[in-house]
């Protein structure tokens, strides 16, 4: 019996993954509890363990995308028996005649299978038909990408079920509920068996296969696209998948033939011409891209400023930093003199620390700060817990062990969400002066810049002094100009005299 591994449900916002790495090949023996591939989602990257002992079955390949619930993998159960019925099945279709193997399937019933619109997510109730890759009348095969789908969040691509001949229902631009109609697939007799008669030549036999799912020739999803960007047919490919397949390696290293250079005139090498590259959106970064663009359509976002002298800081730093070392093992930076500071002033400014949810202000009485990092993948938010009650020395650890989780792609979704306010620093890249964007569902965030000496005035006396500004990007809706500019003063009065965070004053 063939158990199917589909993809798990991985959080409430994620709609789907992409193959990362599979562990294991084709045709492997594999045992219950055994990590089979590596599945990467827009917020962190997971295993997905064996749910029985059997034979792997590969439906998906690495880099494709897939929405929850879609079939990963099957596994045959019974151990070596079934490694043994499929290695022997194989060579009897290959050396058997082929005018013999032709009309076997004609002798088989007819049957429509009808292609419905898949669950997507929770929050996503229809789908918009964007184009079909193929029209009524055409042989498909088994998971050969019939059309693509686009949400409110996301486009995805349908594969076929079961291989046959397609009868398209919805038109490209109609919208269609979670479950409605797409198309048809005819799947057997006559109708199917004709396609397969047409090319008399000895070479129809290698054609037909008993595993529609890696017939010879044939690209998989992610290879198809590549190589459609590139303009390569899929016939001049050679595939190094199971059976022949086309993978997504072979279609990136494919390249267009050369016959093309001859017709090129003399004078085409003397003019430099730039070239041009595709490349898919990472899920993480088409994640990004719409709750950025969301947050700008959805809120009233406006930024402060303000500039703060950190020599204070600086001194103290300076002064301390190796015993600080010495004695708690991390190194005092900056971001703990801020994060402190920030915990301090949304208690003294609790709308600044709240979020919206429908017509009710949420204020919360706890202060989990997201700090901004750059990771490998793209910006990732992870939370440190509670920081009003963690020392100097805590929020350091805190932001060393996050930091190097991030820059290991090893962040679980439970340490990025829920924060409550934001920190982020683009100074650390030389950024003089931004406007940040609010990380919703939160209602600000603080931006920190690179750190300037400046001529200033102090008691009347021109000196240089090293400079921060800092910006702070809020929700019109329940955070004031009032409150928005007195909680960056408070933030300027902490840390130009951090003693105050020491005394709680």
């Amino acid at each position: 019996m063939a158990i199917e591994m589909k993809v798990p449900a991985v959080g409430e916002s994620i709609t789907e993954v992409t193959v990362a790495t599979w562990n294991k090949k084709e045709g492997d023996h594999v045992k219950l509890d055994e990590v089979l591939c590596e599945l990467e989602s827009d917020k962190a990257t997971f295993e997905l363990p064996a749910e029985a002992e059997g034979i792997l079955h590969i439906v998906a390949k690495e880099g494709d995308v897939l929405p929850i619930g879609a079939v990963i993998c099957t596994i045959e159960a019974g151990g070596a028996t079934a490694s043994v019925t499929v290695a022997d099945a194989a060579p009897a279709v290959v050396a058997a005649p082929a005018p013999a193997a032709a009309p076997a399937p004609a002798a088989g019933p007819t049957t429509v299978l009808e292609v419905k619109v898949p669950a997507v997510g929770e929050s996503i109730a229809e789908v918009t038909v964007s184009v079909w890759n193929k029209k009524t009348g055409d042989v498909v095969s088994l998971d050969e990408v019939l059309c693509e789908l686009e949400s409110d969040k996301a486009t995805f691509e349908l594969p076929a079920e079961s291989a046959g001949v397609l009868e398209v229902i919805a038109q490209p631009g109609s919208v269609v509920p979670i479950g409605g109609l797409l198309a048809k697939i005819t799947v057997g007799g006559s109708v199917a068996a004709a396609p397969t008669a047409a090319p008399a030549p000895a070479a129809a036999a290698p054609a037909v296969s008993s595993d529609a799912t890696y017939a010879a020739g044939h690209p998989s999803p992610a290879a198809a696209k590549i190589l459609d960007e590139k303009g390569i047919a899929a016939a001049s490919v050679a595939g190094s998948g199971v059976g022949g397949r086309i993978t997504k390696e072979d279609a990136v290293a494919a390249s267009k033939p050369a016959a093309a250079a001859p017709a090129a005139p003399a004078s085409a090498p003397a003019v430099a011409q730039g070239g041009t590259r595709r490349e898919k959106m990472s899920s993480l970064r088409k994640t990004v891209a719409r709750r950025l663009v969301a947050v700008k359509n959805e809120t009233a976002m406006l930024t402060t400023f303000n500039e703060v002298d950190m020599k204070p800081v600086m001194d103290l730093r300076g002064k301390y930093k190796d015993k600080f070392k010495e004695k708690h093992g991390v190194g005092l930076g900056f971001m703990s003199f801020f994060t402190k500071a920030v915990c301090v002033a949304l208690k003294e400014y609790p709308s600044v620390n709240a979020k919206i949810d429908g017509d009710e202000i949420v204020f919360h009485d706890y202060c989990d700060i997201s700090i901004a990092v750059s990771a490998p993948k793209g910006l990732v938010v992870p939370v440190i817990r509670s920081a009003e009650n963690l020392s100097l020395a805590g929020i350091e650890s805190e932001v060393v062990r996050l930091a190097g989780k991030a820059r290991e792609n090893k962040l679980s979704l439970e340490e990025m969400s829920g924060g409550t306010f934001t920190i982020t620093n683009g100074g650390v890249f030389g950024s003089m002066l931004s406007t940040p964007i609010i990380n919703a569902p939160q209602v600000a965030i603080l931006g920190m810049h690179n750190i300037v000496e400046r001529a200033v005035v102090v008691d009347g006396q021109i000196v240089i002094r090293p400079i921060m500004y800092l910006a702070l990007s809020y929700d019109h809706r329940i955070i004031d100009g009032r409150e928005s500019v007195s909680f960056l003063v408070r933030l300027k009065q902490l840390l130009e005299d951090p003693a105050r965070l020491l005394l709680d004053i």
